[in-house]
């Protein structure tokens, strides 16, 4: 017998949707970024690096759920797009993306914004 998992899909969790224009690509995730679907968003923020892109934008407004493996995704991010002279910028609105990002210091390194709910997909 084996037991049924009571997680829900990684694909239920997080939808991350990658949209360019000119030189500016917008990497936007809505659901929960946990250990289990930040894969997902790292998976997209690499092929934005990789696309050579000069600009990019991370929206995590439509995100109701931050834990310490995505901000190690947004880190790692951001490292990595510095190191090829990428612009990185990260949106947010709610408190439960904007406080994890300031509380481990983040916020300001990553330059986040803290946006209307509305402003954030525009």
């Amino acid at each position: 017998m084996t037991a049924t998992s009571v997680d829900p899909p990684t694909s239920e969790l997080v939808t991350v949707t990658v949209s360019t224009s000119d030189a500016v690509a917008r990497v936007t995730a809505a659901g929960e970024v946990d250990s289990t679907s930040a894969p997902v968003l790292r998976e997209h923020l690499d092929i934005v690096l990789e696309s050579g892109a000069q600009e990019f934008v991370v929206d995590l407004v439509q995100v109701s759920f931050l834990d310490s493996a995505g901000l190690c995704v947004l880190a790692a991010a951001h490292r990595r797009a510095g190191e090829r002279g990428v612009r990185m910028r990260v949106l947010a609105s709610s408190r439960a993306v904007i406080r994890p990002l300031q509380i481990t210091g983040l916020w300001s390194l990553l330059g986040a914004s803290e946006v209307s709910a509305e402003s954030g997909a525009a």
